[in-house]
């Protein structure tokens, strides 16, 4: 699969997910074979303002494999401005974001607000083909609601605007993440333009993803909460059969997860962050809600640790 003059090592991706796809977890997914990884979605605002917090947002390994970083905002200036701030970065492909679904940045008319307002939607993606040398995507939904499927439009308008690909995710806005993801739009807007195009939505494992390609044309899959827990999709997706992990494995991976945690940020914040990663890295296996529960009370790092080295006591 190749995007602009990018070429992945192949056609899973992993989508971009706020608390999650971060350097850390990228790299895990890097690791288990994610043809591309994207980074959490970045204020296009906080990057011109100089923002510390940020720009430590914009870090990159270079054990990461092909990297798409989001920007996100509503004002062409303002967001090729931050393109042009950033393009020396490590990145690969630049994308905006044009499907996120939460309230405020809705209300902001930012993220998948642009899905009603195609014209602005045009100038902000011609303001960062402008502004970067790299290869230009946007992320898009079906349409902000069913009454406004607009997909096949926003994907023609990113592609006369000179984006690179475009990905879709098969529910409205106000789906949110409820409901069935609508493939018959990703294949529409597959039909309806030259430029890759990236199916998200419903992908779980081999059989939903080999659906999705035949079903839709998709160049590419991405995957996002199906990854939140169990970076061994990429590994089961990219070798063409299904890898389970042991329970030996995946205590392993909850402390190296960690490990990169504690380095990436710091002691603090890693032991917070990584309750809630650890919580779906077991969810399923027997006596994980207990285990979840004895985490969430852990007061140190040791006592994270010592829990989850008891995981392979308890199984």
């Amino acid at each position: 699969m190749k995007i602009g003059n990018v070429s992945l090592k192949n056609e899973y991706i992993l989508a971009p997910m706020a608390g999650f796809t971060d350097l850390p977890f990228r790299l895990i997914c890097s690791k288990m074979g994610a043809g591309m990884v994207c980074m959490e979605m970045i204020s296009a605002m906080a990057i011109t303002y100089k923002n510390i917090k940020t720009f430590e947002m914009l870090k990159i390994h270079p054990d990461e494999t092909t990297v798409s970083l989001q920007l996100f905002g509503k004002d062409p200036l303002v967001l090729g401005e931050a393109a042009k701030m950033i393009d020396e970065y490590p990145f690969d492909i630049l994308d905006v974001n044009m499907g996120c679904p939460v309230k405020k940045i809705v209300e902001n008319g930012e993220g998948s607000a642009l899905m009603k307002d195609p014209v602005l939607a045009g100038q902000i993606i011609e303001a960062l083909v402008k502004a970067t040398k790299k290869p230009v995507t946007v992320k898009i939904r079906a349409g902000f609601d069913e009454a406004h499927i607009n997909a096949v439009e926003m994907a023609h308008v990113a592609k006369e605007s000179g984006a690179a690909g475009v990905a879709v995710h098969g529910r409205t806005r106000n789906q949110f993440y409820e409901g069935k993801a609508d493939w018959e739009i990703i294949q529409k807007v597959k039909e309806s333009v030259d430029i890759p195009v990236m199916g998200s939505g419903d992908v779980t494992d081999i059989e939903s993803a080999r659906r999705m390609k035949e079903e839709t044309g998709a160049d590419g899959i991405m995957i996002g909460r199906a990854a939140r827990g169990n970076p061994w999709i990429f590994k089961t997706l990219s070798e063409g059969k299904e890898y389970k992990p042991t329970v030996e494995e995946i205590s392993k991976m909850i402390l190296d997860h960690t490990d990169l945690l504690v380095i990436a940020k710091d002691e603090y914040r890693a032991l917070r962050e990584m309750r809630a990663h650890a919580a779906f890295y077991t969810a399923g296996m027997p006596n994980s809600a207990a285990f979840r529960r004895e985490i969430n009370q852990t007061k140190t790092m040791d006592e994270f640790v010592r829990k989850v080295m008891e995981l392979n006591e308890l199984h």
